[in-house]
């Protein structure tokens, strides 16, 4: 009998948690219950739609262009918009050369670790984060490294940690400012502080910033606007800003006066080789997006705001949860008191689904030193719809105390 073929170590280890709570979620589905699918921060899935001049951009690459392979670092007119849109939001000057166009962010997250990582490798990554960095850093057998979001703060990335916790194995620094999944908005000192410490170890830092524009509390600061003596890597993207989660474009550019990342540079160019290039048409309408009318920000801002507004005091209201208030991206990290009725927040998580149909993300999927008692929702839903899942989960909570 033919042996059946076994998976490779680094593809069963991983578990993106945002997608696997999905999979009992279909279970209660199936059953017919009515789901409040809050795991996962996709604007279009509800009363956000993506602007009509990026798609009708899109339909017109589609008929006007050669539909072709394009430039395997993005095509230039892209990168040159990019350069351009960085120095209207940041103020900042780079050059189209240090520019990189990806198939969304977490591609780049991918091939960055690839070209990064040798077995052993150690990324500080906060705690909690988003996923996929903890997923390609242990993909291509480095370690996670986690330093502390304080709660009581917050959120605030804990400086001293990250400085505690640098070895000589340590490789980046990775920053997610707004955060997901936490919401915060960290300040202007906390940002700066983190390049000081990049710069005296000559450690890169590695900014993602796909959440930059949607801030409603407070004021954003990119890790951009350092000095130039700190190499940086800033990712972004269109997924969330932009309202194109499924057309899968993001980006990359390098900050590093002094080289220090040439060779990773050159190996992430290499990879960028081997998958061809990004979506063409969709260059186009990203293109497109960066150039036209930004007025729909503020109202999604708007709505955003209302909604963590009310996530904040319906969940503080709720017997065993407690939050802090969310200034940005699209998440709130509330804190459940598990006490003798759950074992774990993801037990706690599949409870939720099985009982109620609402779909949260368990916290320790974020981090598991940082993440546990906690879950993650979302504050995208109309208030119609918030209300009718935080009355089930009021309902749920009382029942379990």
């Amino acid at each position: 009998m033919q042996k059946k073929m076994r998976a490779s170590r680094r593809s069963m280890g991983m578990n993106y948690a945002i997608r696997e709570i999905t999979v009992p979620a279909a279970a209660a589905a199936a059953r017919g219950m009515k789901m409040y699918n809050f795991n996962i921060g996709d604007p279009n899935k509800w009363d956000f739609e993506t602007p009509e001049y990026f798609k009708e951009t899109l339909r017109q690459a589609v008929d006007n262009t050669d539909n072709g392979y394009g430039d395997s670092q993005g095509n230039l007119n892209l990168r040159q918009a990019i350069v351009d849109r960085e120095f209207e939001k940041n103020g900042v000057r780079i050059d189209v050369k240090d520019v990189y166009v990806t198939a969304g962010v977490s591609e780049c997250i991918n091939i960055m670790m690839g070209a990064m990582i040798e077995p052993g490798d150690e990324v500080l990554v906060p705690g909690p984060g988003y996923p996929s960095y903890a997923q390609f850093i242990e993909f291509y057998e480095g370690k996670v490294v986690p330093y502390r979001q304080i709660e009581e703060e917050n959120w605030r990335p804990d400086v001293d940690m990250i400085r505690a916790r640098i070895t000589n194995r340590t490789k980046a620094i990775v920053v997610i400012n707004p955060n997901n999944p936490t919401g915060a908005v960290y300040s202007e000192k906390d940002i700066r502080e983190i390049g000081d410490i990049a710069a005296e170890y000559d450690i890169p830092v590695i900014s993602d910033e796909i959440y930059d524009k949607i801030v409603f509390e407070g004021k954003f600061f990119s890790m951009s606007r350092l000095p130039d003596d700190i190499p940086r890597v800033i990712l972004n993207g269109f997924s969330k800003v932009n309202l194109m989660p499924g057309w899968r474009q993001g980006y990359c550019y390098f900050m590093d006066k002094n080289g220090l990342m040439d060779e990773i540079r050159e190996g992430m160019m290499k990879q960028f080789r081997a998958r061809i290039c990004a979506n063409v048409p969709c260059q186009e309408a990203a293109r497109v997006s960066l150039q036209g009318p930004q007025d729909y920000i503020v109202d999604m801002n708007r709505k955003l705001k209302e909604r963590a507004d009310y996530t904040y005091k319906r969940f503080n209201e709720i017997p065993g949860l407690s939050v802090n208030r969310s200034p940005g991206a699209l998440y709130s990290f509330p804190r459940v008191e598990l006490g003798n009725t759950w074992k774990s927040d993801k037990d706690f998580c599949l409870d939720l689904i099985d009982e109620t149909g609402i779909v949260m993300v368990h916290g320790s999927g974020f981090c598991r030193e940082f993440g546990p008692g906690h879950f993650r929702t979302i504050l995208l839903p109309p208030m119609e719809i918030l209300e009718e899942a935080y009355d089930l989960l009021e309902k749920f909570m009382l029942r379990h105390q």
